[in-house]
């Protein structure tokens, strides 16, 4: 992940060494050589996609010095990466917060065991209905990420994500596919790190942003330092509004998508959300040699 990228521009490589120096050990040696178990321990996870993310983006920078996007925005730790593309936080600052992020989540996962699941062919309302129920039953259940239309994941203990599966199935899902995490991401069972992320958080220096970004909580373009601060906050427990945040912007006239970082996950989403999109994955040396510059 990010290697040929590396090799092929010197300023993808120093954005490695100086997470390297920061982190205190070498992100880019598992980013690169893995192995694949350390990679996916997601305390190593959160700050390796951000590394990468930075190193794409300012490959572009370099690349394409006049483009100037309308919105940016970043599924859910992805966030973090937008706040830097938008200038209201530094790269340093956003590394300090990933790398935290991870270590907290990971914590959480080992105190409070959980699991989270996709759910397809269901809509939200129906999803959040369910949940509800089991809620209610005792376990706890919620729905985590609202990626596109009929693909919802939903987040909670072993056995919340169970019966919410089972219950999703009974009423018309086509699908529920366990997925390969031990923690409960964007649900309550993060509270535990609430405090902490929080503190953390308010110890960066935020800037109002240059470009506005899109929350991933409120689902709409923000503007300010403050309302910044508060959806990165709010995140950690609260679900991913993604199908919301690509008709925010498609309302306002995007059309053009440009995902940077690993894989091309978000632009499958984006088309599932708006077909007539322009989507464009970013991650590699090859990737900008094949891209159409918009």
């Amino acid at each position: 992940m990010g290697h040929q990228l590396a090799l092929h521009h010197p300023v993808a490589r120093e954005i490695f060494e100086r997470a390297d120096q920061l982190l205190g050990f070498s992100i880019s040696e598992i980013c690169w050589q893995g192995p694949p178990e350390r990679l996916n321990d997601t305390y190593y996870t959160q700050p390796a996609l951000f590394t990468h993310s930075i190193a794409v983006l300012q490959v572009f920078r370099t690349l394409y010095p006049g483009f100037e996007p309308q919105f940016v925005a970043g599924h859910s730790m992805g966030e973090i990466t937008a706040l830097v593309a938008s200038s209201a936080i530094s790269f340093e600052e956003g590394l300090f917060l990933v790398h935290h992020r991870g270590r907290l989540m990971k914590e959480c996962g080992e105190q409070q065991p959980g699991g989270m699941a996709a759910v397809l062919g269901l809509d939200l309302p129906a999803l959040s209905q369910i949940c509800k129920e089991v809620s209610e039953q005792g376990e706890i259940v919620q729905v985590a990420n609202d990626n596109c239309p009929g693909q919802i994941v939903i987040s909670g203990s072993h056995q919340g994500v169970a019966r919410a599966s089972e219950l999703a199935l009974a009423r018309g899902a086509k699908k529920a596919i366990k997925l390969a995490v031990s923690i409960a991401a964007h649900s309550i069972l993060m509270a535990p790190a609430q405090q902490e992320f929080s503190t953390l958080v308010d110890q960066i220096n935020f800037n109002d942003p240059k470009i506005p970004v899109v929350g991933n909580v409120c689902h709409t373009a923000i503007f300010t330092k403050e309302q910044l601060r508060e959806d990165v906050k709010a995140q950690l427990t609260s679900p991913v509004y993604w199908t919301d945040s690509i008709r925010y912007m498609t309302e306002r006239g995007v059309r053009h998508f440009i995902e940077l970082g690993s894989g091309s996950v978000l632009s499958g989403l984006t088309k599932r959300i708006f077909p007539d999109a322009y989507t464009y994955s970013l991650g590699s040396a090859d990737d900008f040699a094949h891209f159409p510059a918009v």
